[in-house]
C-alpha cells in the first residue's frame, strides 16, 4: 500500500494499515503511524498479535517526511516469518518461534484494514499531547494497494529476491541493520522493566 500521512498538526491521531482476523483469539500484523505536532517526526509503530496476544512492539522514526509524498509500506507474511518493509527496505523481521512455544499467526485468514482514528489517550507522547480538533478534518491518503501470492511473484517484484525465501540476503540484512541502528526508538525485546521475569522467548533466540 502507498500512503501519504496527515500533514501539519496530527497529534493524537493514528493512521493504520494492518491485517487482522476476528474474534478474541485474533491474529494481527500492524503498521500504525502515530501523529505528532507540526515539525516533530511521525512514529511508525509495528506489532504482531497471535491468538489474541500482542505486546511485540517495535517503533521507528522514518528517514523522510511521510506527509510530503506517497511511500510504499509492505508486509510479507509467510509461515516462516513476517517482514515489514518501507519503500522495499526491510525494517523488521519477526521469525516463527513456535519451536520455543511462541504462537505465530499462520492458521487464521486475515483481512486488510485501514483506518484513521483518535488515539490521544496514548498516541502522542504517551497521551500527553491531545488532538487539536480545530485542525480537523484530518486526512490521510491511500493508493495502489496490491496483494500478491508470493509463490507467483517474479524475482524482481521486490528489490531483494531473497525476501521470498526464508531469510534476507546480505544486502537485505545490511539495510535491516541500518534501519534498526539509526531509526529504531523502541524494541520490546530490550524493555527489561516491562519483562522483569526475563525477556520473551523469541527475543532470546535471535535478533528480530
Amino acid at each position: 500500500m502507498q500512503l501519504k500521512l496527515v500533514a501539519g498538526n496530527s497529534a493524537g491521531t493514528v493512521t493504520a494499515y494492518y491485517l487482522s482476523s476476528q474474534g478474541p483469539t485474533h491474529d494481527e500484523i500492524d503498521f500504525e503511524f502515530l501523529g505528532n505536532v507540526s515539525g516533530d517526526p511521525y512514529i511508525l509503530h509495528t506489532n504482531v498479535f497471535s491468538q489474541g496476544k500482542g505486546n511485540k512492539e517495535q517503533q521507528f522514526y522514518l528517514w523522510f517526511d511521510p506527509t510530503k509524498n506517497f511511500h510504499t509500506y509492505s508486509i510479507i507474511w509467510k509461515p516462516q516469518h513476517i517482514i515489514f518493509l518501507v519503500d522495499n527496505i526491510p525494517i523488521r523481521m519477526f521469525k516463527n518461534a513456535e519451536s520455543v512455544g511462541v504462537p505465530f499467526p499462520k492458521n487464521q485468514p486475515m483481512r486488510i484494514y485501514s483506518s484513521l482514528w483518535n488515539a490521544d489517550d496514548w498516541a502522542t507522547r504517551g497521551g500527553l499531547v491531545k488532538t487539536d480538533w480545530s485542525k480537523a478534518p484530518f486526512t490521510a491518503y491511500y493508493r495502489n494497494f496490491k496483494a500478491t501470492q508470493l509463490s507467483s511473484v517474479s524475482s524482481n517484484s521486490f528489490s531483494d529476491s531473497a525476501l521470498q525465501n526464508n531469510e534476507l540476503d546480505a544486502y537485505g540484512r545490511r539495510r535491516l541493520n541500518w534501519v534498526q541502528k539509526y531509526f529504531m526508538i523502541y524494541n520490546y525485546c530490550n524493555d527489561l522493566k516491562r519483562f522483569p521475569q526475563g525477556i520473551p522467548a523469541e527475543c532470546r533466540r535471535s535478533r528480530f
